[in-house]
């Protein structure tokens, strides 16, 4: 079979947290969209009030349960791999029974008033986070999120998901310059905390295809400085529906390209194997 970046996907999310199709519904849309390697990521569970709903309950049984299902469903024809995406306030460890994980920072907490506020949700909480939390600062803000992903690098992730968060509805540059050499010097620090040869960069194409953003996470110059440090990619839809399974792949290949890479990563049951963009 000759590998292409649309055999992979592996940055989904059904029902059971925040996305709207089942977990069957999204192997079967992957399995027809040609995916080969299909890995459901499940937002870890979290306590913060105004994740309920959208993250896997604190006893994933019954999602570990499905992901398992499906896997013998589709033995021969398409890899189903058992994942999970991480919070970085997730109060839970990531679990051993994963076979790969997301690691991604949403919310930060304020830790004078214990108050959590998401940075990708909408632009008045994004707001209400930079004033209560970093007194109008939006690059202290930043920088806040950045030593966020910094932490979770450390942990090494399998992927470490869309790096750049904090840019989702920053559309125009609505709440801070992402020329600006402060905000730039956070995310670049950020990524040097990462292991390129225990992480994948994901290419997320998930923002593209919900309207907030035009081009796919991370910016171009994270993409050349983790080509410099010797990293890989991996591209991904953070899928919330089926239909968007390998949502703007081709997209985010033309971003890799420009950012110097001939190749990306698809995850398999053996590993990180290697295919032209």
């Amino acid at each position: 079979m000759s590998l292409t970046p649309e055999c992979g996907s592996v940055h989904t999310h059904s029902v059971l947290c925040d996305g709207k199709g089942t977990l069957a519904e999204m192997a079967a849309a992957a399995f027809a969209a040609g995916v080969r390697y299909f890995g459901a990521s499940g937002h870890s569970h979290t306590e913060i009030p105004h994740d309920a709903g959208n993250v896997l309950p604190a006893d994933p049984a019954e999602y570990r349960a499905q992901v398992l299902a499906l896997r013998a469903e589709y033995a021969g024809r398409m890899e189903i791999l058992l994942g999970i995406e991480q919070d970085s306030q997730s109060p839970q460890p990531v679990p051993d029974w994963a076979d790969y994980w997301i690691g991604s920072v949403h919310n930060l907490r304020d830790p004078e008033t214990g108050k959590y506020h998401c940075v990708d949700w909408d632009r008045e909480r994004l707001a209400a986070c930079r004033d209560g939390m970093f007194g109008g600062d939006a690059l202290a803000m930043t920088e806040g999120y950045y030593a966020g992903v910094a932490a979770m690098a450390e942990r090494w992730p399998t992927i470490l998901g869309h790096m750049d968060l904090v840019t989702k509805l920053n559309r125009g540059n609505a709440f801070f310059d992402e020329e600006d050499p402060r905000y730039r010097a956070a995310a670049l620090e950020a990524l040097h905390h990462a292991d390129p040869d225990r992480t994948l960069l994901e290419i997320n194409t998930g923002a593209v295809a919900r309207g907030y953003r035009d081009d796919p996470y991370p910016a171009p110059f994270l993409l050349k400085e983790w080509r410099a440090m010797g990293g890989q990619v991996i591209l991904t839809a953070d899928a919330h529906s089926p239909e968007t399974v390998i949502f703007g792949y081709r997209q985010a290949a033309e971003l890799a390209r420009a950012a110097g890479y001939r190749e990306s990563v698809l995850l398999t049951s053996r590993g990180w194997e290697p295919c032209p963009l």
